[in-house]
């Protein structure tokens, strides 16, 4: 269900905004151009698959010269961010704010906005991204062209490809969505 709550805020929406924010349930919860998108906390096989993306390209990456973390803040402010599920950078994060990475690692949730996410990936000059559906057991590796994605067959980054990651992968049981 998506759900816009339009200027000046629906009573109430502060509370539930501070609540979200004191249970850390708003980790994931992202701002696009102002407008926020409340993200719900991702789902047992989903997690799964995230620990073992970093099981699996966590040491491609360190052979690779890039830093490999979770879920951050891929954007330069407060008012327009998103928050992928895992992400390879040239050098170490430091701060709050990741105005870009080499590549982001999305997992697809069932009604989530990981492919939307793209245009924003583009416009941050992330040069590769890593989608893995675990509804269709797929694995979409892009690169940066130009100001859009293409699929590729490997990556320029890792010694890697779609294919072979896919075959790496456990591929948890999830209920059909």
């Amino acid at each position: 269900m998506r759900t816009l709550v339009l200027d000046p805020p629906t009573a109430g929406l502060g509370e539930v905004l501070a609540s979200r924010r004191r249970s850390g349930l708003d980790r994931l919860d992202e701002i696009w151009e102002g407008v926020y998108h409340m993200v719900p906390a991702p789902s047992g096989p989903h997690g799964d698959l995230e620990s073992q993306l970093h099981a699996i390209l966590r040491p491609l990456a360190s052979h690779a010269g890039l830093t490999m973390i979770g879920q951050s803040n891929l954007g330069e402010s407060e008012r327009d961010f998103r928050v992928p599920d895992g992400a390879l950078h040239r050098s170490p994060p430091l701060g709050v704010w990741n105005p870009t990475a080499a590549l982001v690692i999305e997992v697809v949730s069932p009604g989530d906005e990981s492919w939307e996410k793209l245009p924003f990936y583009a416009a941050h000059d992330v040069d590769e991204v890593l989608i893995v559906d675990p509804q269709k057991r797929s694995v979409s590796w892009l690169a940066l062209e130009g100001d859009e994605y293409r699929p590729v067959e490997h990556s320029g980054l890792l010694d890697l490809g779609a294919q072979g990651l896919s075959s790496q992968l456990d591929w948890p049981a999830i209920q059909p969505a």
